[in-house]
């Protein structure tokens, strides 16, 4: 009569287990729906070019005024805005672990990019409808592609699509 050890009875069967596991996973497209990898990647690409192009088109400036939002239309300050990101720049050499200095430190510089990007101003170049229907158009298919990958797909479809 042959003894088994609870320990190795509970190892096979953990083992068991995890083969009849593995030998019944499906594997798993976008979204961990099965099937579609194939609709997703050529969605992916379709919205990346279309995005690139739609971004091509558009052009930024700057027309650096402080407070040109409002209507005032006076030139920038600058250097007000530079100030408390140089004193808290100070007062960090000064001690290190001054929450004062970094507090002004990273105040100045949130409120320095703040200020660049109100100063931008963006607008659409000069491109012909066939191209802005065909930027539009690769966009908006590509996120439909990506939208449809992401269902599942029936069951028909997805033996005929792994067994040809």
């Amino acid at each position: 009569m042959q003894t088994v050890d609870p320990k190795q009875a509970r190892a096979l069967a953990d083992l068991e287990e995890a083969k009849a596991l593995i030998a019944g996973r499906r594997v798993r497209g976008a979204g961990g729906t099965p099937g579609g990898v194939g609709t997703f990647l050529l969605g992916v690409a379709l919205s990346v070019i279309g995005g690139y192009l739609v971004l091509n088109q558009v052009q930024v400036s700057s027309s650096f005024g402080f407070f040109n939002q409002w209507g005032w239309g006076r030139p920038a300050g600058f250097g007000l805005t530079l100030l408390p990101l140089l004193i808290g720049i100070g007062v960090l050499f000064f001690d290190g672990k001054s929450k004062l200095g970094w507090i002004l430190s990273v105040g100045g510089l949130l409120t320095i990019l703040a200020s660049v990007l109100m100063s931008l101003s963006i607008h659409w170049a000069q491109t012909s409808l066939f191209n802005t229907l065909l930027m539009f158009g690769m966009l908006a298919a590509g996120f439909g592609l990506v939208a449809r990958s992401l269902r599942a797909y029936p069951e028909g479809d997805e033996d005929s699509a792994q067994n040809p």
